[in-house]
This record gives structure tokens, C-alpha cells and sequence, in this order.
């Protein structure tokens, strides 16, 4: 198990009140920094995107950059009441499932994340015994990055709880990248900067959105993110 010892008991009682939670000094520190790593240097980043209506995952970066210039014109002029987002990520279950890289570090992590004591670790904390199994994608947020208000509900998909596990070192709040929650009246109830080694849970569906990374930030904001499932 690499998860370090909680008080699930407490945690999950501030789960379920609040409906969302951040538990820092998430995992052992081995673990931790050995992900860290990945993120930083062993990532082929692609880009996530959503243009006119659609989201697009690029699986190599300049594959974006390459855009047609008026595609990447529209990209930047949409209005900012449309849902959009723009960040660099790695889909760890379809690189998985497709055999991409079979030797890559991000495949054990995903099988941690599905094993039976890290689901129970979950089923225990958000009390949902329903839960099946984890998706999970690395995440870089670059200066220009961003994700607006939505709420991650998907029916179909059975989506319970959504996590980020924030592996970002020194972040300053300054920079932006700041995960925020909204009540049902928009009014932002959380906001959790990025921090090294720590896990952010919320409930679905709950609006929230990532701020604007600033022009002028010094880091990555690094992390995997996904949902716990129910089928």
C-alpha cells in the first residue's frame, strides 16, 4: 500500500458534509517523488483542447501548435461563456489499453490506482461501496492553460467522485492554476492551490473550474487526475 496512514473515519465525515476534501501528505514519499519524476521528465505530452463545441486530444504537442492559424484564432476568441480548456495530458487508460508504452512508469501507476486496497482505501473514504474503478490522466498546466466551470457529471460513464492528485513542488497561488469549487449559486465555496503530494476530492456533479496559469509562472502544475466509478 502506498498510501500513508489517515484518519479515514474523520476525513470521510468531512467528505461527505462538505462534499469535497484535500488530504495532504497523500501517499509515502518514495511513491510520490518516483511519480514526480514520471511527470517531469519521462512524459510525452500531448494537448487537450475543446474548439467550436468539440473536444480534441492531440497526442503530440506541436501536433496543436501546427494548427491551421484561424482554427487556433477561433480557439482563442471563443466566448468565455462556452466550456473550454487547454492544458498538456497523457490518457493513461487509453495509452494502457493501446499497449502505447508498456514499459512506461504511468501504466503501474494506473494499476495501483485500480487495485483492490486502493479502491477499498476509496469505497472506505466517500463510503460509496459501488465503486468499481479508477480513470486516471497526467495533467500539465503550462502558462495560457486553463479549464472553465463545468461539473463532470456523465451518467453514462457513472462517474461518482472526481480526484486530482496535485504533484506540482513550490507552486505559488500568484501563478494561477487554482482548482475551484462553486456552490449551486456560483459562488466559489474552495479553492485549493496546487501542493505537492496531495490528494483533492470533490463530489459529482459540483461546478468548478482551474484559474488562468499567468504569463509569468516559474513551474509546471503537475498532476493525475480521473474519476472513481460505479460501472
Amino acid at each position: 500500500m502506498y498510501i500513508n496512514q489517515h484518519d479515514l473515519v474523520g476525513l470521510s465525515s468531512l467528505l461527505i458534509q462538505d462534499k469535497h476534501l484535500v488530504i495532504e501528505d497523500f501517499l509515502t514519499k518514495e511513491f510520490s517523488k518516483r511519480i514526480g519524476l514520471c511527470l517531469e521528465k519521462e512524459v510525452d505530452w500531448g494537448v487537450a483542447c475543446r474548439i467550436d463545441k468539440i473536444s480534441k486530444t492531440f497526442l503530440q504537442a506541436n501536433d496543436f501548435t501546427d494548427l491551421d492559424l484561424e482554427v487556433q484564432a477561433k480557439f482563442k476568441s471563443q466566448s468565455h461563456e462556452e466550456f473550454q480548456f487547454l492544458y498538456n495530458t497523457y490518457m493513461m487508460v487509453t495509452a494502457y489499453l493501446d499497449k502505447r508504452d508498456p514499459s512506461h512508469f504511468l501504466n503501474r501507476v494506473l494499476e495501483w490506482l485500480n487495485t483492490k486496497e486502493t479502491l477499498d482505501f476509496f469505497r472506505r473514504l466517500t463510503q460509496q461501496k459501488n465503486i468499481v474503478k479508477t480513470t486516471a490522466q497526467a495533467t500539465r498546466y503550462l502558462p495560457g492553460h486553463f479549464l472553465t466551470q463545468h461539473n463532470d457529471e456523465n451518467i453514462e460513464e457513472g462517474r461518482l467522485y472526481a480526484y486530482v492528485l496535485g504533484l506540482s513542488k513550490d507552486w505559488n497561488p500568484d501563478w494561477g492554476g487554482i482548482l475551484n469549487i462553486l456552490d449551486d449559486k456560483g459562488n466559489i465555496v474552495k479553492s485549493i492551490a496546487p501542493k505537492y503530494n496531495s490528494l483533492s476530492l470533490f463530489k459529482v456533479p459540483q461546478n468548478h473550474f482551474v484559474s488562468y496559469v499567468t504569463p509569468f509562472a516559474k513551474r509546471e502544475r503537475l498532476s493525475i487526475t480521473g474519476w472513481l466509478l460505479d460501472h
